[in-house]
């Protein structure tokens, strides 16, 4: 194993874990004591004794289709280059950097790493990866904004407690749109570095660490800028079919992911159809928000935000940090777990296997 091998797998080592569980744990450990100030213990057990079974089980078959539409995507974006064992270790492994790094940062790097370790070129690896960013964030950004403009009910929580950004106390509304903002400012500039114009893209990263301040990044910036150059090459090659099934699953993924949380609420209280669109459109918000949270995997975040955002959908406005728990061990908690499980088997699977395999093949 090479150094800058041993530097990336450094930065997905699983004593990462240790930190957003701690974090969490510490979060989860102040919502149940407010919990119980409001909630007796046996009413938080008759709860979720009287849960509904099968919106639990839809809720768990919703998110493994989700992570089954992840598989399929990424099949479908490296033109099949991966085979089904390839496409699930890295999707696990994809999960489990984003889940042990600060959401502002996400584990795009990493990703690059592994796809290129399964035998695909390095700059076909970044475009891959950069696309999935694309699409994802453009789904990030119209979704918002369609929920805002199109679904008739107040999106937003009514929250006395602001935000802080950048050292500015903003409120939920404000971090929404911030956030989108943000968000829309980065697509549209690797969407210009991708898609547009390429070499312009490399042009402004070299001016930009022509200056002293930034010189120490001049050789990466120029590097990163001929990866573009490479990964452009390789997306305008492909055909409206590849467009629009890579757009579809995009969409089919994020949707899947947020109907979970609408089957998992749904599985504690009675809910109509116009709450299955509120709480639907309250999901896209609190993602939106919670992207710019410092913390890994947005441990902490998560849990505090969720009963700002769908207290009001419970009898006890208390239960909904129960709830709010359940919805991190199922979709973030359990993806460390399998991260720790999977990610030792791919370091053999890629750094031994594959060489003792070369070494008979010699």
């Amino acid at each position: 194993m090479d150094a800058n091998s041993s530097k990336v797998l450094k930065s997905i080592n699983p004593t990462k874990i240790i930190l957003p569980i701690l974090i969490g744990v510490a979060v989860m450990a102040y919502l149940i004591f407010n919990i119980s100030k409001e909630l007796d213990y046996e009413d938080v057990v008759e709860n979720i004794k009287n849960a509904k079974l099968h919106w639990i089980f839809l809720a768990i078959v919703v998110l493994l289709i989700r992570d089954w539409g992840y598989i399929v995507r990424i099949r479908h974006l490296t033109d099949k280059k991966l085979d089904w064992i390839a496409s699930l270790f890295v999707i696990v492994l994809w999960e489990f950097a984003s889940a042990v790094t600060p959401s502002v940062v996400g584990g795009t790097a990493v990703v690059v790493f592994i796809i290129n370790k399964e035998g695909i070129p390095f700059g076909q690896s970044l475009a891959y990866v950069m696309l999935t960013a694309v699409l994802d964030n453009l789904f990030f950004v119209i979704a918002s904004l369609l929920t805002f403009l199109i679904v008739p009910f107040e999106i937003f929580p009514a929250i006395t407690d602001d935000f802080t950004i950048f050292g500015m106390a903003v409120s939920v509304k404000g971090a929404f749109f911030i956030s989108v903002v943000l968000i829309a400012l980065y697509t549209l500039l690797m969407i210009y570095g991708l898609f547009i114009r390429p070499r312009a893209f490399k042009w402004i990263l070299i001016k930009l660490t022509g200056n002293r301040l930034f010189k120490k990044w001049r050789k990466d910036a120029i590097q990163w800028g001929t990866d573009v150059i490479n990964a452009s090459e390789i997306l305008l090659e492909k055909k409206s079919r590849y467009w629009t099934k890579a757009i579809l699953s995009t969409i089919f993924i994020w949707s899947a992911r947020y109907f979970m949380l609408n089957c998992l609420i749904a599985a504690f209280t009675d809910i109509n159809i116009a709450n299955h669109f509120l709480i639907f459109g309250r999901q896209i918000v609190m993602w939106i928000v919670m992207l710019i949270s410092p913390t890994p995997g947005s441990a902490g975040t998560a849990e505090f935000v969720f009963p700002l955002f769908f207290s009001e959908f419970f009898t006890i406005a208390a239960f909904s940090a129960v709830v709010a728990i359940f919805w991190r061990l199922f979709t973030y908690y359990a993806y460390l777990g399998l991260g720790v499980f999977f990610l030792p088997r791919w370091i053999k699977r890629v750094f031994v296997d594959r060489k003792q395999i070369k070494k008979k093949e010699n």
